[in-house]
């Protein structure tokens, strides 16, 4: 994601909204390890997240990256930074027995006075437990600003939301090549590949980027779990299997799954296929600015009540900007006892899927809060994709 992507007004609108919840929680500089939130600050793109890296933000003056050597020259060409900004690690510190990159690190926040009430992002998959004890080590307790960015990205600006729309049209193209291609015998990994493929090629001049999440894919029993990717076995009669996608642009993401069916489907997932639509659309009439997390999560829970089904997790959550290993936003969720308040141009992956110990059907929607309720991101059909022949 390029910083050329946005204004300078658009990352001074997010430095400033940062800014202010680092001084509501008595953070003078910030240590952003999430690479998403590194992203939605500077604009800096590329797979280097398997090694340390950060964006370090002091209650005044510009960000600093912080990573490998062979990375500062991505920087210099995604970000809005200048080469002031741009510092590295010694590149001998690459996965070494006995040297840690953070090490470097605490020098150079020495260096440039930034070693008060420092706070990190201490529940986040790229900040390590030898990360920390490093920092602990120099600087002593450190506050915990897990999520601190993270929420400050709920609201999207139109900038954002054309670039999810362009998502949400590659995840389209990629459910009508699954439409198209989906037909007994064929061998699951093959039609997996042509829809990635789509994915990446695009639609309508919109070039697709990876996604944070490899393409869920379960056929049958195996669809009974939420989260199985997929395998070389054919498609065979008498199974769901339901696809979760997403189109990336950008970074940004649309996911939306849909379930197809090979035959007639017998009269329980038609129910449950009832029970989704209706919760789809009471969810979309709830969805509007002061309606909480949890009464919109009530919308599904209640459909789901009247066909005999329960859900015993949650149904969706935000979504946006991402990196792997997931494009959630891990900041609130559709859930009973979330009491966050919906605000206009939120965004969220709305997750009315339902798993039984047989079968499993999911048809979801990435949606924007409006004042008319929620809004789809993609266009895609919602019933249940039965191929006969």
């Amino acid at each position: 994601m390029p910083a050329s992507d946005f204004s300078a007004d658009e990352y001074a609108t997010g430095l400033a909204k940062t800014r202010a919840a680092m001084s509501a929680r008595g953070i003078e500089t910030l240590i952003v390890a999430d690479p998403s939130n590194m992203a939605w600050l500077t604009g800096y793109d590329g797979w280097s997240f398997y090694v340390p890296q950060a964006v370090i933000l002091p209650s005044t003056g510009n960000p600093i990256w912080w990573g490998r050597p062979q990375d500062k020259a991505g920087a210099a060409q995604t970000t809005w930074l200048s080469s002031e900004d741009l510092l590295d690690w010694p590149e001998a510190h690459v996965q070494h027995p006995d040297h840690h990159p953070f090490e470097s690190l605490v020098q150079h926040l020495h260096d440039r006075d930034l070693t008060r009430a420092i706070g990190v992002e201490m529940d986040n998959y790229y900040y390590s437990a030898k990360a920390h004890a490093i920092l602990a080590t120099a600087f002593g307790e450190l506050a915990d600003a897990t999520g601190l960015v993270n929420w400050q990205r709920a609201i999207k600006s139109q900038a954002e939301l054309a670039l999810m729309r362009n998502a949400g049209q590659l995840t389209a193209h990629m459910h009508a090549t699954l439409r198209a291609g989906f037909r007994e015998g064929r061998l699951k990994h093959d039609l997996v590949a042509e829809v990635q493929a789509a994915g990446i090629t695009g639609t309508n001049g919109i070039a697709g980027d990876y996604p944070a999440i490899a393409p869920i894919a379960p056929s049958g029993l195996e669809a009974s779990a939420s989260h199985i990717t997929w395998n070389d076995r054919p498609l065979t009669r008498g199974e769901a299997t339901y696809f979760e996608v997403s189109g990336c642009f950008r970074r940004y993401h649309a996911p939306a799954s849909r379930t197809l069916y090979l035959g007639d489907p017998p009269a329980d997932i038609r129910r449950a296929e009832e029970a989704i639509l209706r919760a789809i659309d009471d969810t979309f009439a709830a969805a509007k600015p002061g309606a909480t997390c949890e009464d919109v999560a009530a919308c599904v829970y209640e459909s789901f009540a009247r066909a005999g089904y329960e859900k015993a997790n949650r149904t969706g959550y935000p979504i946006g900007l991402s990196y792997p290993p997931d494009w959630g936003e891990r900041t609130m969720s559709l859930r009973p006892g979330d009491t966050t308040e919906l605000m206009e141009n939120m965004t969220f992956h709305l997750m009315p899927g339902l798993w039984t110990p047989d079968w499993g059907v999911a048809i979801t929607e990435s949606f924007v809060v409006t004042p008319e309720g929620g809004k789809p991101l993609a266009k895609i059909p919602r019933d249940i994709h039965a191929v006969q022949a």
